[in-house]
This record gives C-alpha cells, sequence and structure tokens, in this order.
C-alpha cells in the first residue's frame, strides 16, 4: 500500500501531492514540504497509509472520535 500526500485547505479541499511507496521517502517529502510553508500559508500537509486515493481521501475526511477522559 502506497503513502500519499496531500495538502488540506482551510475549507477542506483535499489535493493529492504525491504517492510513495517507502515511508521514509513519504515522510521527508512531508517534512521538506511543511518546512517550504510561510507563516500565512494555513494549509496542512499531511501524509496517509491507503491502498488506494479514493480511501486515503475517505479517512483524511472523516472525523476523529475524540477520547474518553478516564476511561481505561
Amino acid at each position: 500500500m502506497p503513502y500519499f500526500v496531500y495538502q488540506i485547505s482551510e475549507d477542506k479541499k483535499l489535493q493529492c501531492l504525491d504517492s510513495i511507496d517507502k515511508y521514509r521517502d513519504a515522510r521527508n517529502k512531508v517534512r521538506n514540504l511543511r518546512s517550504q510553508q510561510t507563516n500565512s500559508d494555513t494549509a496542512l500537509i499531511r501524509l496517509i497509509h491507503a491502498s488506494n486515493q479514493l480511501e486515503a481521501e475517505r479517512l483524511l475526511l472523516t472525523p476523529r472520535e475524540t477520547p474518553v477522559e478516564g476511561d481505561d
């Protein structure tokens, strides 16, 4: 399964920037892109592991459940 690099704008628009097979290469690409962002650039750069681009976008747009405090 490849790693997908996405740029997510403030209005939740997704833009697939790259698809990379190796985690280390994908991580370095994300770090490089984040370091190039300016302070006024509010877009998020995210890395996600998925079987295809459609699944990656679904995972990125699905809100995460908030953990329950003290329910261990």
